[in-house]
């Protein structure tokens, strides 16, 4: 059989919330790297490669190309901070990185007394430079890229995902997780014999012939296999249901949507995971932790090879002009997304499959404990109180970071709900395993299956809201909204006394998607409010009882996207300080949709009229209470429960008006903590007649 080969192509990198980016790739003669970085967004770094003498059509036996796009946190954007860094000018190893390492600036200082010089402002180049250092300090012995990169990792503090490539390991890559997510595609032209691979612990039996026995079904990551027993050499090649290798690419990425155009399997890392690619083979190596710190999708013995249910065309802009447009007027379909198969119209009945077996625990816990960050707190804010309602258990509701610094009581008869729209982000998945060591059932609400936050959560549930490309999770904070009033719902279904109240929200559920549609229709005349309001410095949203949250999340909406100071204010609070700010020249959007508080919304009202402010309305249709002459936005009327996801979306609507209006780019706002990493790695096995 002759060679088969493989031809590498240079990597693209993210679309979204970036400030430069770079890649590095084989060059064209043996031992040769070659870099490119650009400051700014992807097109610029396109051009540069295409401006080069590289060569990218030639056909390469095995090929490695590292690309990553930067979001500074050490040292400002310019190509010199840009990934990849090297260690050192000879180019003996370079990183791409992401996290920070918090005990970057004590390295630097230990390996600049060592004589090591710096060259940029960055925390990854602590990191590739004691690489350098831990190498030439065993040079006379025989030291693995695997053992390299462990004797590294046993030095560094903080959260981060690394890839790591060499000059002394060629056709190699090692890949390390501790808190960032990372994910490995895996391409290959035929079915492969087994769909895991197996983990190498220290100390145990790793010999290639060594019989491996996949997770048992019960477990938190059972691995189905028609065959029980299976060599090691065979889940590490991924070889075909023939037994014979193939040629294979890895692609390495911290987001499935950076590689789904070129393989939909892929295999998730666990925290202290340390992969290594060569010859066409994946080892996956632990790093010994102390066993209590550890959980069990970490310790299996197996990492299962999984199929993404991902289209390309939901990761492009389409008809849309940015990805943030496309999101907002996605949002009739995504919420029927997190419906489907749920919510039975004609019994009224919610089935929620992921909960249960867990209803009963949850319905005699003695509280419920919401914890998430950002816009998902916010969605936990909004349903806070029907939760409450419904299932009568007291409900608290905690930002993840200012949980962890009171280190909060938990005990074992709470519920503890974890929202995040990545299933990724560092402070929930800290305040879970934290939660889990206390005993608590620890329930997930993510849109990102396969995610840390699916994986570690006893049972939950995906709200299926389809893949965040832009960066303002517009889309996310309906679905996570419509999910957790669902899980109300659910846990109320055994109390005849609500019946009548939970069959009115099913019936609103039921409208709700030709509302959304109803409320899209208004973006021209909010493009013409924007007008008004984007040349002040700052904005107040005013609300009570359901609409608090809705204007918290439209407040952050606003600050994020088009960089005016804003800020949500509950409506009962106006006497306490706030209505100091209000006069003729504070723009100001209060919510007075008609719900149990509107009377009080209302006294609101005159407060800030009487201080002469002129406040714009967000209020129902039909509503003949507003006074003539107001500045109006009228939404259609639904239960009260429900009205805040139609309010969210005119002020989701306005904050991408004004940042238009103000010149900012929706797609890339500055300084939004959000990573979205693209690496890739190509391995080609090479076999013959005789192989």
């Amino acid at each position: 059989m002759a060679p088969v080969l493989r031809q590498a192509s240079v990597t693209k990198a993210s679309r979204t919330g970036y400030d430069s980016a770079g890649l590095c790739v084989d060059g064209d003669s043996p031992g040769k790297v070659v870099y490119f970085k650009e400051v700014g967004k992807v097109a610029g770094l396109r051009k540069k490669i295409a401006a080069s003498s590289l060569d990218v059509e030639k056909t390469c036996i095995n090929q490695v190309s590292i690309a990553h796009t930067r979001w500074a946190t050490h040292g400002p954007p310019s190509e010199r901070n840009c990934h990849p860094i090297r260690s050192d000018p000879e180019s003996d190893f370079f990183v791409v990185h992401n996290g920070i390492v918090t005990n970057s600036a004590e390295l630097r200082l230990v390996l600049q007394k060592r004589g090591y010089k710096f060259e940029t402002e960055t925390d990854t180049e602590a990191v590739a430079i004691l690489t350098k250092y831990v190498f030439d300090s065993h040079q006379d012995k025989e030291l693995t890229f695997t053992g390299l990169i462990k004797a590294v990792l046993k030095e560094l503090e903080g959260s981060f995902a690394f890839v790591f490539k060499s000059r002394h390991f060629p056709n190699e890559v090692v890949i390390a997780r501790r808190g960032s997510p990372v994910l490995i595609g895996v391409k290959t032209d035929k079915k492969l014999k087994v769909d895991f691979v197996d983990v190498e612990f220290a100390g145990q039996d790793n010999s290639e012939n060594a019989n491996l026995q996949p997770s048992s079904a019960g477990s938190l990551l059972g691995v189905p296999s028609a065959n029980p027993k299976v060599l090691r050499t065979q889940s590490r090649a991924f070889m075909s249901e023939d037994g014979l290798p193939q040629p294979i690419e890895f692609f390495i990425a911290s987001d499935a949507a950076a590689i789904v155009e070129h393989t939909k399997r892929v295999l998730y890392l666990e925290d202290d995971d340390i992969a290594h690619i060569a010859e066409g083979e994946l080892h996956i190596h632990r790093i010994r932790r102390k066993e209590g710190d550890q959980t069990p999708s970490q310790i299996a013995a197996t990492r299962t090879i999984e199929t993404l249910e991902l289209e390309i065309a939901a990761i492009m802009k389409g008809e849309f002009d940015t990805f943030m447009q496309k999101e907002i007027y996605e949002q009739p379909e995504s919420v029927v997304n997190t419906m489907r198969g749920r919510v039975n119209f004609d019994d009224n009945k919610i089935t929620l499959g992921g909960l249960r077996a867990y209803l009963p625990i949850m319905r005699r816990c003695r509280r419920m404990v919401f914890i998430a960050c950002g816009t998902s707190y916010h969605s936990c804010l909004a349903t806070r109180a029907i939760f409450e309602e419904l299932t009568e258990i007291p409900v608290s509701v905690e930002l993840a970071s200012d949980f962890l610094d009171r280190k909060t009581p938990i005990f074992r008869d709470d519920v503890v709900v974890f929202l995040s729209q990545s299933g990724e982000t560092a402070d929930t998945i800290l305040a879970l395993r934290y939660c889990l060591e206390r005993g608590a059932l620890c329930v997930g609400v993510v849109n990102t299956i396969g995610s840390t936050l699916s994986r570690e959560t006893h049972c939950g549930v995906h709200i299926n809201a389809g893949p965040e490309v832009g960066v303002a999770s517009t889309k996310a904070y309906t679905s996570q909204y419509v999910a957790l009033l669902m899980i109300a719902l659910q846990l109320s279904e055994d109390r005849i006394s609500f019946m009548e109240r939970r069959n009115q929200i099913i019936a609103g559920l039921h409208a709700l998607p030709g509302q959304i549609k109803k409320v899209l229709e208004l973006d021209a005349s909010l493009q013409q409010l924007a007008a008004t309001v984007s040349e002040n410095k700052s904005l107040l949203l005013m609300g009570r009882g359901y609409q608090y949250a809705t204007c918290l999340e439209g407040a952050l909406k606003i600050k994020e996207i088009s960089y005016m100071h804003s800020e949500g204010i509950l409506a009962g609070e106006l006497k306490h300080g706030p209505l100091a700010l209000v006069d003729e020249n504070m723009p100001v959007i209060i919510i007075m949709t008609q719900d149990s508080l509107y009377p009080k919304v209302q006294s609101a009202f005159a407060q800030i009229t009487a201080r002469k402010a002129q406040p714009i309305v967000i209020c129902n249709e039909g509503d003949e209470g507003i006074p003539a002459g107001v500045k109006t936005v009228r939404v259609p009327k639904t239960v009260d429960c429900l009205q805040g996801l139609l309010n969210i979306i005119p002020l989701q609507i306005l904050s991408y008006h004004l940042a238009v209006k103000n010149g900012c780019d929706v797609d890339f706002p500055r300084n939004l903590c959000i990573l979205f990493v693209r690496f890739r790695s190509f391995v080609a096995h090479i076999f013959s007649d005789d192989s």
